[in-house]
């Protein structure tokens, strides 16, 4: 009979996969693209609105500049998919920024990006979901007083849905995301037809509104940094464009082919919906300029559709929708690379780990809490959130860049085909150009985003950054300390063996046979004098059975267990450091939890104390209660079957092999 926990774990993530079922979660382009593309998409519910809310501090002629703002963002956009569309094709095996910068411009390059995408995907989720509890309290004000409540939800409801697996998280996102496209293409569609071919003055609602412009006589200097500014805040629809590089191993064969395809398409679709978006809204006068005015997409369905139509209500419940499911882009994204971290050593093992059903669980599980910490933190406030957020994907986009360039360099220098030469410089130029546009936006983005907030999420990276170098150094320690030597082992020159006793009972008895059986060179039993009277019990039943093994009582005048038998145990090594001393610890074995708590905590303290001393080997004895004979065995058996899921990943030619993981007791 399942447990009810085991029950409802079934029920919520469905049955275990095998792992020859790998295969079958990979993804086809359709189910690819909203998986990995739902953030850079969703992008469009917002970034319009901070390119006007920002060109607003100027006043209402400013909005004039917002197409040339978008197409500013469409050439960053366009610009960085063609830089990735190499990526794919030269490293498929989902390294992605991370392997890239690692192989080509050395470990510390590869780890700083990899800091700047974990500070990124925890944002990308933060963001993402407080957004789209705004969203969601601008037609449902409950949703509005309990924005940190809805928006732990809606990760929890995300978590669950990922550690399903790809297939099936892919499947249930694809609907709202293609939905997302169609509602925002219709719309777009629809108001330029209306005003180009019909001839309509599509008016938005907003148009006639006057507001004060915050400063209104800027200097040239200050409108300059004003329009950097809103240009950075427009790159905010850039973020998530590199998880497809990330999540190539998703990706059904060819894997590379897919998903360069799939970062078209993605660039395509989100340059056109961003353009359309913005362009409308110059068309119809929209004026944005207070964060609690109805968002861009909500006033341009109304003005496009008419106000409170079925098609305005579609619009905003699904660009509500979509930015929940921006964060899945994040949940893919974020677990594949803390596998391949844990692979190299730079963070714990563990999320090295698939689960039931295939999917990186820790991971997965350590994304959710790390967000859900951050928008209880920021109370789910979008706008403080999203100072912290793009920093760190221009930082991997520029250093992936740079290494894609040495990577065509040292490829150039052995190649002589002339076909594959011209493939290569073309490659070349394009991730040249890719990083010299790349490191322009993120200075833009340093210099104006750092006090509004940029600088936490730099302090974050830093420190993620350092604690994956301690990790580092903990694991590549342990590693050479336990490399084998030339030399063979010295074998032990006697072997002692001490029985401990608290009591003349089963578990003692059997401990001392199984002592006996092993053929020390010496058999010591011994108990420690706390109480006289128990001392002089257990003496005479000892002499009383007649048990062929000496009896040793060590004197504790300040009724302490465990150091009395560390002095014991010392004391046999003294005479030879080439002997070795074998403790026999007799334990309960116990079937309830709470019996854990009643039993073998002396018996513990003494094993986790003696595991500190050199020679000495600590032997448990069991002794199986009445209560352990119902124990769940099987449902044991799953808990602890569950082990890192090793395999070596694709490596690039010129990539040096990865140096083997720390065995099980080194972790």
């Amino acid at each position: 009979m399942a447990s009810t926990t085991s029950l409802a774990k079934r029920l919520l993530l469905g049955r275990p996969f095998r792992s020859d079922k790998l295969q079958h979660t990979l993804l086809p382009k359709r189910i690819a693209l909203p998986v990995f593309a739902s953030d850079a998409l969703s992008s469009v519910a917002y970034a319009p609105d901070e390119i006007l809310l920002t060109l607003s501090i100027a006043g209402a002629g400013a909005f004039t500049i917002s197409p040339w703002i978008a197409l500013a963002v469409a050439v960053v956009m366009l610009t960085v998919v063609a830089s990735y569309r190499q990526n794919v094709h030269a490293y498929p095996s989902g390294g992605g920024d991370y392997e890239v910068a690692t192989v080509n411009l050395g470990p510390r390059a590869g780890l700083g990006v990899a800091s700047a995408l974990l500070v990124d995907y925890i944002l990308t989720v933060a963001v993402s979901s407080s957004q789209g509890v705004a969203l969601l309290g601008a037609m449902w004000p409950f949703a509005a007083d309990h924005k940190v409540e809805f928006a732990v939800g809606a990760i929890a409801i995300l978590t669950a849905l990922n550690l399903r697996g790809l297939r099936e998280a892919g499947t249930a996102f694809a609907v709202p995301t293609y939905a997302f496209i169609v509602v925002v293409v219709i719309m777009v569609g629809t108001g330029l037809f209306r005003i180009f071919a019909l001839g309509d003055h599509l008016q938005a609602e907003s148009a006639n509104l006057t507001f004060t412009a915050q400063h209104s006589n800027l200097s040239q200097f200050a409108f300059g940094y004003l329009l950097l500014r809103t240009f950075s805040s427009g790159c905010a629809a850039l973020t998530g464009v590199e998880a497809i590089s990330n999540g190539v191993p998703a990706f059904k064969p060819p894997k590379s082919k897919n998903a360069a395809t799939t970062l078209l398409l993605l660039g395509v679709v989100a340059i056109t919906m961003l353009f359309g978006i913005v362009a409308l809204a110059r068309l119809t006068h929209l004026k944005f300029f207070d964060a609690d005015q109805d968002p861009v997409l909500a006033q341009l369905a109304n003005v496009v559709f008419g106000h409170g139509s079925w098609m305005a209500v579609t619009v905003s419940v699904v660009s509500a929708l979509i930015l929940f499911l921006a964060a899945n882009t994040a949940f893919n994204g974020f677990p594949v690379l803390g596998s391949i971290l844990a692979q190299d050593r730079y963070l714990p093992r563990q999320l090295h780990t698939r689960g039931d059903r295939l999917a990186f669980s820790n991971g997965i599980i350590f994304l959710a809490v790390a967000a859900c910490t951050l928008i209880i933190a920021f109370d789910a406030q979008t706008s403080k959130l999203i100072q912290l957020y793009i920093v760190g994907v221009f930082v991997s986009f520029t250093l992936s860049q740079g290494g894609m360039i040495r990577h065509w360099n040292r490829l150039l220098r052995t190649q002589r085909d002339p076909a594959r030469r011209r493939q290569m410089i073309r490659s070349r130029a394009i991730n040249a150009f890719g990083m010299g546009l790349t490191g322009a936006v993120l200075i833009v983005v340093l210099i104006t985003k750092f006090l509004l907030g940029a600088w936490i999420a730099i302090a974050a990276m830093i420190v993620i950054y350092v604690t994956m170098l301690g990790i580092h150094k903990h694991y590549t320690s342990v590693a050479r300390e336990l490399e084998p030597t030339e030399e063979r082992p010295i074998l032990p020159s006697r072997n002692h063996a001490v029985v401990l006793v608290s009591k003349v009972h089963m578990p003692t008895l059997r401990a001392v046979a199984y002592a006996q059986a092993t053929r020390p060179d010496t058999l010591t039993a011994i108990t420690v004098n706390v109480d006289d009277k128990d001392t002089r019990a257990i003496q005479q039943e000892w002499e009383r059975r007649q048990i062929p093994v000496s009896l040793t009582v060590v004197d504790s005048p300040y009724r302490e267990i465990t150091r009395p038998i560390i002095d014991f145990v010392k004391s046999m090594r003294r005479g030879s450091p080439r002997d070795v001393v074998t403790v026999f610890v007799p334990e309960y074995v116990v079937g309830r939890w709470w019996e854990n708590v009643l039993h073998n905590q002396s018996a513990l303290r003494i094993k986790s104390r003696l595991l500190f001393e050199p020679g000495v080997m600590v032997t448990s004895v069991p002794w199986q209660l009445q209560s352990s004979q119902d124990r769940n065995l099987d449902r044991l058996d799953n808990n602890l079957r569950r082990g890192p899921a090793r395999g070596p990943r694709t490596r690039t030619a010129g990539e040096p092999a990865p140096k083997p993981a720390p065995t099980d007791g080194a972790s």
